[in-house]
């Protein structure tokens, strides 16, 4: 088969074309032909260095796939050849206390496709039956590829951490990212009223399309989100972006708000008063690993219609180096989907 191998680390360059055998599914696997595969930061910054445990070169990356089911093992009875499936790319040990616990994500010995071991960016990807989940017919292949990571974050956030409530206000930094898109829409499916911050007028467009009322991101965004909401300012902050937006999403928090922290893309070291936190009674909650529950959850939510996918380009599987540039430029609206 034909896949995107991670040979070093440093710039794109480091990914070439390659051929590698075609995978044979274990006793409990499945094979899935690749369909499409959704690009991640993970995926740039493992190209630079390794940060999960177990990482090794040679590396083929693309935790988010979508595709069809080419075979499985002997002990598969839950799919079959010719299923249109996605996969969680969270595989626990299913042994450990967290494991049984409902929370693979926190297992000693995570595995994450894509991640540590193979994953999308090739025609043919073998993970463990457990993780694969059947797509309906009326949802296209490539959105579900858009899914696994970013949408099972915004729903952890959103719903398992942040536990929003209708009528709510609610302020989601970096508007267009696909965390953000899924925590936007998430929020308001919930029936809570939605502010979102973005720095250009394309992803302002983009976000009051999804149904946000939109704020530019400058030093008055604080003061914009007290005039929204009669001075009292949002029940709850979703912020992934770390230190550039920390003191903007803190100052936004109304008296007994709270903050769900699920990234730090701008850096990872704040500070801030600890008086103004217990004096305001503000919660600030890591969000943490998301459960196959939330994963299960956010798909039933998505599949029952209403909430969409923001495509914002896509690639052939030999012009991987060309997504990781435009992932990289900052530029970019929405997902990027690359395909064999």
């Amino acid at each position: 088969m034909r896949a995107m191998v991670q040979t070093g680390f440093g710039g794109p360059e480091v990914l070439s074309l390659r051929h590698l055998p075609d995978p044979e599914p274990g006793a409990t696997d499945v094979v899935v032909r690749v369909h499409s595969a959704a690009l991640n930061r993970l995926d740039l910054l493992q190209r630079r260095t390794a940060l999960l445990p177990g990482f090794a070169l040679p590396h083929v990356g693309g935790m988010d796939v979508a595709g069809q089911v080419t075979a499985v093992g002997p002990q598969v009875t839950t799919v079959r050849p010719g299923d249109r499936v996605l996969i969680d790319p969270t595989i626990g040990c299913g042994a450990c206390a967290t494991c049984k616990n409902g929370q693979p994500g926190y297992c000693p010995t995570l595995a994450v496709v894509g991640g540590n071991r193979p994953g999308g960016f090739a025609e043919y990807v073998t993970v463990p039956a457990t993780v694969v989940h059947r797509v309906p017919a009326h949802v296209d292949l490539a959105e579900a590829a858009a899914l696994p990571t970013a949408w099972s974050l915004g729903w952890h956030a959103v719903h398992r951490v942040g536990e929003v409530r209708p009528g709510e206000w609610v302020l989601v930094q970096a508007a267009t990212s696909a965390v953000s898109v899924a925590a936007i829409q998430l929020a308001r499916r919930a029936g809570a009223r939605v502010l979102a911050v973005a720095r250009t007028e394309a992803k302002r467009a983009v976000a009051a399309d999804l149904g946000a009322d939109v704020l530019d991101l400058d030093d008055r965004t604080a003061d914009q989100v007290r005039e929204r909401t009669d001075g009292h300012g949002v029940d709850l902050v979703v912020d992934h972006v770390g230190t550039a937006t920390w003191a903007t999403s803190l100052a936004s928090l109304r008296t007994g708000g709270r903050i769900v922290l699920l990234g730090n893309t701008t850096g990872d070291q704040v500070s801030f008063s600890l008086s103004d936190v217990y004096r305001r009674g503000l919660r600030l909650l890591g969000a943490g690993a998301y459960s196959p529950a939330d994963f299960a959850d956010m798909l039933d939510a998505f599949f029952a219609g209403g909430l969409r996918v923001v495509r914002g380009a896509e690639y052939p599987l030999d012009e991987l180096t060309e997504a990781h540039a435009r992932q990289e430029s900052g530029d970019l609206i929405g997902k990027i989907l690359v395909r064999p």
